[in-house]
């Protein structure tokens, strides 16, 4: 089995890996079992799995047939992943940036549909370019100026992903408080909450808030993003971290985290009156 080798491997290549893996395993064979029915070494294995070579739809497919697979939806969205060439917009930003902050723009841009929950800060693809250089501006230690621009432009641009043509829905649930932090000071929180206002009106964009007057709720400790995969097997939870983003994959995981979400879509506020909330603040300041 020919690969084309690849090198600083995208989420996207390291997922189709993983996948390829766990089918691998489901079937019950090793990976010099897998070489041996595929015509292939271990080490071509391997590799392939770790998402370091690039393989072929017609290759996807024979693994998934060897490896007794009867999901057509799951082997044909594998095997477009495998066929995809075109880079991202995130791409320009591989050598600038954190691998994190492209596996997020490329996790939004395929996702079928996302959830966001937010705690303290306004969600990414919603950010002014205002509001993102202040956050970015508040770092410790002070960010080279390269990579402070980068991230501005990068954190400006994941709206591509929810204003292209046949982009995902979006549900953002955002707490008071994120409404609420003046960051930047009163002239660009008003700036970003007409932003807000703003791309609610899109027809796949959601925005609701969830109010102080709502007290405790499960997860009210943690800002995630819940992204649908072209089919259910592919889900991914993106926990928000200070530095290093954590994929969750599993079917635990998943099942944990839409929960948590599903309960806070439960307390928040209707849209209609989640647009009242922003419109009193935005007078308050």
């Amino acid at each position: 089995m020919r690969v084309a080798p690849r090198s600083n491997p995208t989420a996207r290549q390291q997922r189709l890996g993983a996948e390829l893996r766990k089918l691998r395993e489901g079937a019950g064979l090793s990976t010099e079992q897998a070489a041996a029915v595929l015509a292939t070494n271990r080490t071509v294995i391997t590799s392939t799995e770790a998402g370091r070579h690039g393989i072929s739809p017609e290759r996807v497919r024979r693994m998934a047939y060897h490896y007794d697979c009867t999901d057509k939806d799951l082997i044909e969205v594998l095997a477009s992943m495998g066929a995809e060439r075109t880079k991202g917009w995130w791409e320009e930003f591989r050598d600038l940036l954190p691998p994190t902050f492209l596996d997020i723009a490329e996790m939004e841009w395929f996702a079928k549909g996302l959830r966001m929950t937010t705690l303290a800060h306004i969600p990414g693809p919603f950010q002014t370019e205002s509001f993102a250089r202040a956050l970015f501006e508040a770092a410790i230690p002070q960010l080279p100026e390269e990579e402070f621009e980068a991230r501005v432009s990068h954190r400006i641009q994941r709206h591509r992903a929810l204003d292209r043509p046949g982009g995902p829905t979006y549900m953002a649930t955002i707490h008071e408080a994120a409404l609420r932090i003046e960051v930047g000071g009163r002239t660009v929180l008003r700036e970003q909450l007409a932003h807000i206002l703003h791309m609610a009106e899109q027809r796949n964009i959601t925005v609701r808030a969830i109010p102080f007057s709502a007290g405790a709720f499960p997860g009210s400790g943690q800002s995630f993003l819940y992204a649908y995969g072209e089919v259910p097997s592919l889900d991914t939870v993106q926990l928000d971290r200070t530095s290093v983003a954590e994929f969750l994959h599993t079917t635990t995981q998943l099942r944990k985290f839409s929960l948590q979400l599903d309960q806070m879509e439960r307390i928040a506020l209707t849209e209609s009156r989640t647009r009242d909330l922003i419109r009193s603040i935005m007078q308050q300041l």
